[in-house]
């Protein structure tokens, strides 16, 4: 990988990380374009922290306020109930379902879901499912009606996104809208709840790839994760107007028509569906 690669990459990151569209399908698909095979997960993991880096840098406030008054409703100085020291706890328990499961399933996740059948089924699945919630979410609760029966389902909604193709606030928003949020309640809460996630998985990779430096080629990545944050700032702010005021609808048609053209390549023979990903090791 080249750094204008890199850049292009890091752009493609920033661009659809936050938008119900998969980007690691998209990652996945440009490096078979671009002829690098699959850069693997640990690339998409680590630039990912970039973007991660543009949420908290645009939510502060949130992030900061939640984190004060959960700690301050440990000691008591502020009520247990408290909307932003219980949105503290179910974030955390929203993080636990991709914990478990990325650990359960690294070795697959790593490999043969990575498979570009998998990328193109999977845009179209959860892209059909996406404007079903859409279309008959009854989008009346906010985020101070989240509860821990809500924050398990985001969670596990979250974890889906394993898979590439699934798309990390695609799956958690059509959860939300599926359980009665309004589209930017559940957007708001898709994006608090992947910062313990991707920071975790980004960091984890990171560790991984200081111990094995093969795996990834540092100044590439370091130049895509920097890019992809600051296309990631100006994402955030458009797409949370957006849904405001408009449906998903536009996001569900770019889905389903991308994963047929990606099976359509495939079974033309024109993307070689397992190029450059690694067998799983056990």
């Amino acid at each position: 990988m080249n750094i204008l690669e890199a850049i292009l990459l890091g752009a493609l990151q920033g661009l659809t990380e936050f938008l119900p569209v998969s980007s690691s399908a998209h990652l996945r698909v440009a490096t078979e374009l671009l002829g690098l095979g699959d850069v693997g997960s640990a690339f998409t993991a680590i630039i990912q922290l970039g973007t991660e880096a543009a949420v908290v840098v645009f939510f502060w406030r949130d992030i900061v306020r939640i984190i004060k008054n959960w700690f301050a409703s440990l000691s008591g100085s502020v009520p247990r109930q408290d909307s932003d020291a219980l949105l503290g706890w179910w974030i955390i328990l929203g993080s636990l379902p991709i914990v478990i499961l990325g650990l359960l399933f690294e070795d697959l996740i790593d490999t043969s879901l990575r498979s570009l059948w998998f990328v193109g089924a999977s845009l179209i699945v959860f892209g059909v499912l996406l404007g079903v919630a859409d279309s008959i979410g009854r989008k009346y609760r906010t985020l101070n009606q989240l509860s821990a029966k809500h924050g398990l389902i985001y969670g596990l909604a979250q974890a889906a996104a394993l898979i590439p193709g699934v798309s990390r606030s695609g799956g958690t928003i059509t959860a939300g809208l599926l359980i009665g949020y309004q589209r930017e309640a559940a957007a708001r809460y898709s994006f608090l709840l992947a910062i313990p996630a991707v920071l975790g998985s980004g960091g984890y990779k990171l560790v991984k790839t200081l111990n094995e430096p093969a795996q990834v080629a540092a100044l590439p990545t370091l130049v895509a994760t920097i890019v992809a944050f600051t296309v990631a700032i100006v994402i955030i702010k458009w797409f949370m107007r957006y849904i405001s005021t408009k449906s998903f609808t536009p996001f569900v048609i770019y889905r389903v028509v991308l994963g047929v053209v990606i099976l359509a390549l495939v079974a033309t023979g024109v993307l070689d569906p397992h190029a450059g990903v690694p067998a799983v090791t056990h």
